[in-house]
């Protein structure tokens, strides 16, 4: 059966939280894409009354699309108690967005949080697990699925995700034993900016994978992947590293869809792409159009 295809605005992303441009003109703009949904971003809305979430529903409705993802990013590591308790509380509040916009079954994303120079990996890493903890019986009554993603970082934070890093990434992911109501949200590209191999990570979390993100990166001129990886890893958006349409950066595709085809994966791909304008994302559909098909007939 094929997998479903959704799209995220990257291009758009600031436009759309400044806004310079409504989650409805976006929506509108997306009907000439080859998409089965869209995912949408907290800083997309706003307001989060009932009376506007339910002209967001309206449109996608309209314009025939499902809402799969929505991109949460609560900052579960913030040095202050009063900061962190804050953000579980919306965290908690955007997983009951997450079921009115999408429903039973949807993926509402969570990231541990900011790597703060002053929080040791073990005092983050139980506020993290403990925040996942408070989380998970809010998902279950939802009936969501929290999927914590392989983050760098969010596009308004001043420091880089607290488990970029593929050992803390695992870490985390393997301190949960929910199969249910908590799984990956893999992003392969995210993985080449953390100077992680992308398909060792999928390997190690094939089975708990519930969505991805299908960008893909390329290296500028003179720019080898093993002079960025001679890095600490915290490469951030490195300048040497560009966006491109799927299927044409360092992401090896063929790979990624192989492994998920034998975890027997049935969850959405995403494209999370278009700096260089709406053709660009219509053509990194049309190829994973093609790819997934092929895995997935």
């Amino acid at each position: 059966m094929p997998l479903n295809l959704s799209a995220f605005p990257k291009c758009y992303l600031e436009q759309i939280a400044s806004g310079q441009m409504s989650v409805f003109e976006w929506i509108t703009m997306a009907r000439q894409l080859d998409a089965d949904g869209l995912e949408m971003y907290t800083g997309f809305f706003t307001s989060l009354e009932e009376g506007y979430l339910a002209c967001v529903s309206e449109a996608l409705q309209e314009s025939s699309f499902a809402m799969p993802m929505l991109c949460c990013s609560p900052d579960l590591t913030a040095p202050s108690a009063s900061k962190r308790k804050l953000e579980i509380e919306r965290q908690a509040h955007m997983i009951a967005v997450a079921r009115r916009l999408g429903g039973p079954g949807t993926v509402c994303r969570i990231l541990t949080g900011q790597r703060y120079p002053d929080v040791s990996w073990e005092q983050g890493r139980e506020w993290v697990l403990e925040a996942i903890d408070a989380l998970l019986p809010v998902a279950r009554e939802k009936e969501i699925v929290l999927g914590l993603e392989n983050h760098y970082k969010d596009g308004f934070w001043n420091y880089p995700e607290f488990a970029q890093k593929m050992d803390r990434f695992l870490d985390i992911v393997n301190s949960v034993v929910d199969r249910t109501n908590f799984g990956v949200q893999y992003d392969p590209s995210n993985a080449l900016v953390a100077g992680d191999d992308p398909i060792e990570l999928l390997k190690e979390v094939a089975p708990r994978v519930v969505s991805m993100h299908a960008s893909d990166r390329y290296l500028a001129d003179g720019t080898t992947i093993e002079s960025l990886r001679q890095t600490d890893g915290t490469l951030g958006y490195s300048p040497s590293l560009k966006h491109g349409v799927t299927g044409k950066g360092l992401n090896n595709y063929e790979a990624i869809f192989q492994i998920l085809s034998e975890n027997n994966y049935r969850g959405w791909v995403s494209i999370e792409d278009g700096m260089n304008g709406m053709q660009e994302m219509a053509d990194s559909l049309a190829f994973l159009r093609a790819i997934t098909d092929r895995y997935f007939p």
